[in-house]
């Protein structure tokens, strides 16, 4: 499952707060019964060629993937993604970030990503030896 969501309409204030962005990526995988599994990376980008294009971006490892956020004060927009391999609320995700970033139109796609039968039918791959590496036919 991949929630796609673009947030117009957002408050600038909180979309430039760096420390926003990383408590958002540090509890918001717990929050939606996810396990977070790194550290919230999180820059704040200044130098592109669009002096509006600056902002905050932020990462955070799952152990069912990832999620990211990028801000855009100057345009009070960001596109958030979340990709799980396990289900999750989409709707409950959306209402959360539209209220910690004050956005007023949400734009979101939600992607079935893999194969549905995924892990059932597909059987883990047995290794010979110390060091085999698994193949795909």
């Amino acid at each position: 499952m991949h929630l796609v969501m673009d947030g117009y309409g957002a408050d600038a204030h909180r979309l430039q707060d760096e420390s926003l962005v990383r408590e958002l990526l540090d509890i918001y995988p717990d929050a939606i019964g996810m396990t977070k599994i790194s550290e919230p990376l999180v820059h704040r980008y200044t130098d592109g060629k669009v002096p509006v294009d600056w902002g905050v971006s932020g990462f955070v490892l799952i152990a069912e993937s990832h999620i990211s956020v990028h801000t855009f004060p100057d345009r009070g927009y960001l596109n958030v993604d979340i990709f799980s391999c396990k289900p999750f609320d989409a709707e409950l995700a959306v209402n959360e970030l539209r209220g910690r970033f004050g956005i007023t139109d949400v734009r979101m796609q939600v992607l079935d990503r893999g194969l549905e039968e995924f892990p059932d039918k597909h059987a883990e791959p047995e290794l010979s030896g110390a060091g085999a590496t698994p193949t795909s036919v």
